[in-house]
Formats: structure tokens, sequence, C-alpha cells
């Protein structure tokens, strides 16, 4: 199962549409999991058009018609991997220890909310996975989004794509 891993939209403020090559990917991929701050309902409904199947959080920048259709929390098993999803973890230092404590019971979480890209793993074997923005790249080089393929109850082939180079 092929996934596609997208948070900190913020559309329309920071871009008028996801770019082509996200869009390609949403429609390549079995299922799209977003981690919050669309910012509007259009591009909730855009993606979600777009996607086989979604799995959706609100950020801090999402508004009450976005809190009324999606979760703080979502949580979801794809091919036997349990996936947590949630918009906000808190500060870097002692992150993986925090999530490892709220989301235990979880294979893998996706966050997003600091737009820098994420990969680590806690010690007891949660892998935390920010795929940074597609369009909101602060002081990042590069804009991005993941990708991932879920069988077998694993999570591999993780990869941070960038923006107009991959």
């Amino acid at each position: 199962m092929r996934l596609l891993i997208v948070s900190d939209t913020h559309i329309p403020r920071r871009a008028r549409e996801l770019p082509a090559q996200v869009r390609d990917e949403a429609e390549r991929a079995d299922v799209v999991v977003h981690a919050g701050d669309w910012v509007d309902l259009a591009s909730l409904e855009d993606l979600r058009a777009r996607a086989r199947r979604l799995v959706g959080v609100y950020g801090n920048n999402d508004g009450p018609e976005l809190r009324e259709r999606l979760p703080e929390v979502a949580r979801v098993t794809l091919e036997g991997v349990c996936l947590a999803v949630v918009h906000e973890t808190g500060q870097a230092k002692g992150r993986e220890k925090r999530c490892a404590e709220r989301f235990g019971d979880a294979d893998a979480l996706v966050f997003g909310h600091s737009h820098i890209p994420w990969d680590s793993t806690a010690p007891n074997g949660l892998r935390l996975l920010n795929p940074g923005s597609p369009t909101d790249r602060r002081r990042q080089p590069h804009h991005t989004y993941m990708t991932a393929t879920a069988a077998d109850g694993r999570l591999s082939d993780v990869r941070l794509h960038r923006i107009g180079v991959d």
C-alpha cells in the first residue's frame, strides 16, 4: 500500500494550490495522510477528490469548518501498520519520549506543525515522521513531502521528496 504523507499545506495563504508533484502523488497513492494546517475547506475537498482514501487531522491554523470535519488525532491500521496522525507534538527536545508515551500503541506517528522534516524512532520502536511542508518551507532549504509503503505490518521505503527536485 503506497502512502503519500503531507502536512502544513496552508492553502491559500502560502500557495494557491498544491504543487503538481504532490497532486500527482495523491492520485497514485492508495492512502493520503495529511497532518493538519490545511487552512481552507477547499483544499480538504480537493485532496479528498484526488485520493482513494484520505486520513487527516486539523491543525492550529484550521478554523471551525475543518474542525467539524476532521479529528484532532486520527488512528488507522493500514496493511497491519498502526498509524497515528496529529498536528502538534511540542518541542523537538524529548519528542520521542513524549510521543512514545502518548502513542505507544502505534507503529508510526505522522505529525506536522514545525515544517521541519523529521524521521526518527523512539526507544519503544514508534517511528515519528514529519513530512515538512510542500508549500511553506520557512527556513528549510526545500518544500517537502514524504511517501512510504505499508505492507505486512511494516512501514518501509519511507522517502522525503523535495518539490521540483525529485
